[in-house]
């Protein structure tokens, strides 16, 4: 074997073995992402249905009835102990839903009137006997007497959904709530870390996002996202410790200065 023939021989052991490292190194990285995800949906989370409007629910009953929707909109009026009435004011017709809370858990009406709820539920003519036999509850029926046999919706949950630039304007307000947030991806940072877009509040930051979530498919810039988690703090050490997570240095330090005691949404469900 000549000098040419053993060089080339070498070179090309060389590549083999630099491809294998290539292959070990993207088999390391996905193992090392899905050990940072959590696969499926929080407490008081119901999987993603389509949304739909007030206005749809109230004019088409019929067409859904029986079917699980997912609505945004503002609370209008408290009915009984556990339920509320929904409309959307932007809408020139159309009744207000009656939302009965049949999740299990107590939700209290935000006293923002501004901030919106999500509700996932069964749209159903509202009877009072077959939806406590249904449903095994307990309503007080004279309470509901102006809503008897029109549109309901029997929630399996209810969240506060306010838009991104609320929680930037006062986070503290919403530290700790489990919270359902719809915004528009703008600054990816990383596959778990990117900001929504804030363009409705004059003034108000973007929100920072750590997804601990397995999206179905990729998140691009300008699309539009649903998600459901946590507002907390923006501590990279306490970030890191509690979620798996390790930033590099100088990453590390760069989400620091941005981002250090800013509120953080850490999301472990997310659907378009």
């Amino acid at each position: 074997m000549n000098n040419q023939e053993m060089k080339n021989k070498i070179n090309r052991e060389k590549d083999y073995l630099l491809q294998k490292l290539w292959d070990a190194r993207v088999i390391v990285s996905i193992v090392l992402l899905a050990l940072l995800v959590k696969v499926g949906y929080g407490n008081n989370t119901a999987a993603p249905t389509p949304i739909v409007d007030t206005y749809e629910v109230s004019q088409n009953t019929e067409d859904l009835i029986g079917e699980t929707v997912t609505v945004r909109s503002q609370p209008i009026q408290k009915v009984g102990l556990s339920s509320f009435t929904v409309s959307d004011q932007r809408l020139l017709s159309g009744d207000p839903v009656v939302v009965v809370n049949a999740s299990g858990l107590p939700f209290d009406l935000p006293t923002d009137s501004q901030t919106r709820v999500q509700v996932t539920g069964d749209v159903r003519n509202l009877d009072i006997p077959k939806i406590e036999r249904d449903y095994k509850l307990n309503l007080q029926n004279e309470s509901y007497k102006d809503y008897i046999n029109k549109p309901a919706i029997i929630a399996k949950s209810i969240l506060l959904a306010p838009r991104p630039g609320q929680i930037t304007n006062n986070p503290s307000k919403y530290y700790g709530t489990r919270l359902a947030v719809m915004g528009n991806v703008d600054n990816i940072q990383s596959p778990v870390l990117f900001t929504l877009d804030e363009s409705y509040s004059l003034g108000a930051e973007d929100l920072l996002v750590l997804l601990v979530a397995t999206p179905k498919r990729a998140i691009n810039k300008g699309q539009t996202v649903g998600m459901v988690g946590v507002v907390r703090p923006f501590v990279v050490a306490d970030i890191e410790r509690e979620y798996g997570i390790t930033w590099d240095e100088r990453v590390r330090r760069q989400l620091e200065a941005d981002y250090r005691n800013k509120p953080v949404f850490v999301a472990d469900t997310i659907y378009p």
